[in-house]
């Protein structure tokens, strides 16, 4: 006699796996409740949800990203209103580059242009 199991429990490991992996693998649940918890907080459009990564964060009352990473590009928050941030290369040839310091950035482009 055969086991009738559900296939949703049989699949139930599977989608755990999956959610898991999602949190440990990319930046997905940290940036979705970077962005809930505050109204000030965005993803640049040259990046993602999954591999945007902020590495400093305002330590005022609000707790938006002042510069990001991902893959390929470095971030910078420029509370401008024409264009909210900017953004380079992580392949970039600046002499002094600091990432810490968007003044060095000398071929950076304007992201979120309105």
């Amino acid at each position: 006699m055969k086991s009738k199991i559900p296939v949703t429990i049989l699949f139930l490991p599977v989608i755990v796996a999956l959610i898991a992996g999602l949190a440990v693998m990319t930046n997905f649940f940290s940036n979705a409740l970077m962005l809930m918890m505050d109204r000030v907080n965005f993803i640049p459009e040259e990046s993602s949800i999954f591999s945007f990564s902020p590495y400093e964060i305002n330590q005022g009352s609000s707790s938006y990203w002042i510069y990001g990473e991902d893959g390929g590009n470095y971030y910078y928050f420029s509370h401008e209103l024409v264009a909210s941030y900017l953004f380079i290369s992580k392949s970039n040839n600046c002499p002094t580059f600091d990432r810490l310091d968007f003044k060095t950035w000398c071929s950076a482009k304007r992201g979120g242009e309105k």
